[in-house]
C-alpha cells in the first residue's frame, strides 16, 4: 500500500502533520499443525498482507488509538494505571503492550495513532499478535532501541496476550510475524525458540491464502480436549519408553495404544512433525511438487486423526485439489474455519480463484475470499512522510 494513501488516512482522524508509518505482518503455519504443544516443530511465514500502523507524537501523556477496520477510539492517560476493559475490545492488545514496555523502564510519551488492517476478519492469519508485535516494535523504535531484539518482542508479546489479554496462546504468532523474513520460512521450535530460515522459493507457483469466511469456531473445550488426548498418549507411551514430548515418539510406539481415538490423536503428533521435517529438506532440494503433497498428507491428517478441520475446511481444499493447476492444499491453523493454503501453478491462479470459489459456494453457500502472497518481511519501519 502507498505511503501516501496511509498518510492520508490518518490526516483524516488526526489532522495534518508528518506521520510516520510501521507495518507488521500476518502470518501462515506452511505445515507443523498442532504440534508446537506436543513437543514439534512449526513452519511459519510472515505474510505480505497485515496491519500499518500510521502515528504522530503528542505534548501530553495522553494516547489515542483508532483503528480503520472498527468503530471508536480507545484513549489511554499515561498518568494512570493500564487496565484491561472488556469495552476497549481490540484496544486491549496494543494497550497490554504498551503497559508491559513501561514496566520495563522504556519511555513512552503520548502519540496518536491510527491502525489499518488487510488481514481478513477472523480468519486465522493472527491480527492479534501483528497488533501486539507493531506496537512493541513501534515503542522500542521511538526509544531508538539499538539493535531490537525480535525474539524478546516475541516473548514480550506472548506474555501480553497471555496474562494481560487472557489468551492462552503459544509463541508460534509473535515469533513469526516479529523475526520473519522475505523469501525466507521460519523453522520453529517452539519448546526452546531455536530456530533456522529456510528460503522459500515455490518456483513456478503461487501461494494462494483461501479464507473459507467460516469464523473459526474451535472452542476452548475442543482445545483442551485434544490436548489431554495427547498427554493420555504420552503417558502411555513414556510407560515403555523415555522420551519427553510426543513428537520424539515413533510410529512403532502406537502399538502401545489400545484406545482408537488417543491413538489418531499421537498418529497425527508423531507423522505431522516427520512432514515438517521433510518439507524443509524437499524445499531446500528444489522439489515442490514433493513439498504440495505434504501439504495433502497434513490435511488428511488433520481430518482424519485429529479431527479439526469441519466441513467448510474440507469443502474448499478438496475444490482446490480438483483444479488442474493446484500442486497441493491444507487447512492451516487451529482449524473449525478460518483459511487453507494451496500451492498453485503461475498464471493460473485467477482461473483457479473462480473455479474454486464458485464449486465452494455451491456447496457451502458462502462466498470465499482468496489472496495470492508472498512470504514477506517480519515488523518494521516504512518511514516518515
Amino acid at each position: 500500500m502507498e505511503v501516501k494513501t496511509l498518510k492520508d488516512m490518518f490526516e483524516k482522524e488526526y489532522g495534518e502533520g508528518v506521520v510516520d508509518v510501521y507495518f507488521s505482518p500476518g502470518r501462515v503455519n506452511l505445515i507443523g499443525e498442532h504440534i508446537d504443544y506436543n513437543g514439534g516443530y512449526v513452519f511459519p511465514g510472515a505474510l505480505t498482507i497485515g496491519i500499518y500502523g500510521m502515528l504522530r507524537d503528542r505534548s501530553d501523556n495522553i494516547i489515542r488509538l483508532r483503528s480503520k477496520n472498527a468503530i471508536g477510539e480507545v484513549v489511554i492517560d499515561l498518568d494512570r494505571e493500564i487496565v484491561y476493559d472488556e469495552r476497549d475490545d481490540w484496544g486491549n492488545y496494543p494497550k497490554g503492550v504498551i503497559k508491559k514496555i513501561m514496566e520495563l523502564g522504556y519511555k513512552v510519551n503520548g502519540f496518536d495513532i491510527l491502525f489499518y488492517s488487510n488481514l481478513p476478519d477472523g480468519a486465522g492469519l493472527s491480527s492479534s499478535a501483528a497488533i501486539e508485535v507493531l506496537t512493541a516494535y513501534i515503542l522500542l523504535h521511538k526509544n531508538k532501541a539499538e539493535d531490537i531484539d525480535r525474539v524478546e518482542i516475541a516473548k514480550l508479546c506472548q506474555e501480553v496476550e497471555n496474562k494481560f489479554v487472557g489468551v492462552n496462546c503459544g509463541i508460534m504468532d509473535q515469533f513469526a510475524v516479529s523475526v520473519g523474513r522475505e523469501n525466507n520460512a521460519i523453522l520453529l521450535d517452539c519448546s526452546n525458540l531455536y530456530y533456522e530460515y529456510v528460503p522459500f522459493n515455490l518456483k513456478d507457483s503461487s501461494l494462494v491464502i483461501m479464507n473459507t469466511n467460516k469464523r473459526r469456531e474451535l472452542s476452548e473445550s475442543k482445545y483442551n480436549e485434544r490436548r489431554a488426548e495427547c498427554d493420555k498418549a504420552l503417558d502411555i507411551i513414556k510407560a515403555h519408553k523415555e522420551i519427553e514430548n510426543l513428537c520424539q515418539a515413533e510410529i512403532k510406539d502406537l502399538d502401545y495404544i489400545e484406545d482408537e481415538t488417543i491413538k489418531k490423536r499421537a498418529r497425527h503428533a508423531i507423522t505431522e512433525n516427520m512432514r515438517v521435517k521433510e518439507a524443509v529438506k524437499v524445499l531446500r532440494e528444489g522439489d515442490i511438487e514433493a513439498f504440495s503433497k505434504l501439504l495433502i498428507q497434513s490435511h488428511k491428517s488433520l481430518k482424519e486423526d485429529y479431527e479439526v478441520t469441519g466441513l467448510h475446511l474440507d469443502a474448499i481444499v478438496e475444490e482446490a485439489l480438483k483444479f488442474k493447476g493446484c500442486l497441493g492444499a491444507r487447512m492451516t491453523g487451529a482449524g473449525f474455519g478460518g483459511c487453507a493454503i494451496a500451492i498453485v501453478k503461475e498464471g493460473m491462479e485467477e482461473e483457479f480463484i473462480n473455479e474454486v470459489s464458485n464449486r465452494y459456494k455451491d456447496r457451502t453457500g458462502i462466498k470465499a475470499d482468496f489472496y495470492i502472497s508472498k512470504i514477506g518481511d517480519g515488523v518494521k519501519f516504512i518511514g516518515r512522510c
